[in-house]
């Protein structure tokens, strides 16, 4: 955990010594596994502080070519971000010989530090692995995102599954040229926690599991939404993506008291400067 906040600090540093240059936002991905040492006590987040950012966060609209990063991996597997969305999913799977991880949560603080764009890269990347199926699940039943991100029109999603108007099958989308299906959203249900925490819920995963090698779900930001604790409780594993300049370490911390810990496979780390070329994403 002591590595990410030291990222996140040189990160700070390096954008403070390039202030007045005309440079693009530079991504890195950073892998670390579950730290050691037992992190420092959580200190609570200011709830006026933490409000404003919310509230920012969600009303702050896609720009131009977000769409595209969200899919990198698609468009340009051979980059340097699909190299390390490879490498986190080696690390996935090296942890994997240890204990089941069958399902991988993705979630982060607050909107726009980059989870979908993480969920959405890892799952190509994983489904790219020969002999392996994959499938991604849009489990953000209040601003979904992924459907946009691929481009696709699913004649039922998340919410009739779990409602019991529309079977698995016909809400399953494939991708071509990768062993991917995509369970997208469709319709934005007035009572998302009670479906996420619902006996319906945890039956789908269960049966999931018994048709997929690897299921990743992009839940909400953690931070004023029970949904992602009610979908990560349901987990294997959970990946929380930070972001350098952005993600402050108190919310961290508080993200890690809600969440169950002993799931957490480590945190992502989103937007720091790196001498591979330049990235920049927002989920």
């Amino acid at each position: 955990m002591a590595k990410v906040y030291d990222a996140l600090r040189r990160a700070e540093a390096e954008r403070k010594r390039r202030t007045g240059e005309d440079t693009p936002e530079v991504t890195r991905l950073e892998w670390e596994p579950e730290a050691a040492a037992p992190p420092a006590p959580a200190r609570p987040v200011e709830r006026e502080s933490l409000f404003k950012r919310l509230i920012a966060r969600r009303a702050r609209g896609d720009v131009t070519g977000d769409v595209n990063k969200r899919r990198i991996a698609l468009l340009q597997p051979d980059s340097y971000v699909a190299e390390q969305f490879r490498a986190l999913r080696g690390r996935i799977d090296a942890l994997a010989t240890q204990r089941p991880i069958r399902t991988v949560a993705v979630t982060s603080a607050l909107p726009g530090e980059g989870k979908t764009t993480s969920a959405i890269n890892l799952a190509v990347v994983t489904a790219l692995s020969l002999d392996r199926k994959v499938l991604l699940i849009d489990c953000d039943l209040r601003r979904p995102k992924i459907h946009q991100s691929l481009g696709l029109q699913p004649r039922a999603g998340l919410a009739e599954v779990l409602t019991e108007s529309a079977a698995l099958e016909e809400a399953l989308v494939k991708l071509e040229d990768v062993n991917l299906e995509v369970l997208a959203v469709r319709s934005r249900p007035a009572n998302p926690s009670e479906l996420l925490g619902s006996a319906r819920m945890r039956e789908l995963i269960e049966q999931v599991c018994e048709r997929y090698d690897r299921v990743i779900l992009d839940t909400p930001a953690a931070l004023g939404l029970p949904d992602a604790k009610v979908v990560s409780d349901l987990c294997d594993g959970m990946v929380m993506v930070v972001r350098a300049d952005s993600t402050r370490q108190e919310e961290v911390q508080t993200v890690l008291e809600i969440l169950d810990r002993q799931r957490l496979l480590g945190l992502l780390l989103n937007g720091a400067a790196v001498d591979q070329g330049r990235y920049g994403y927002v989920s």
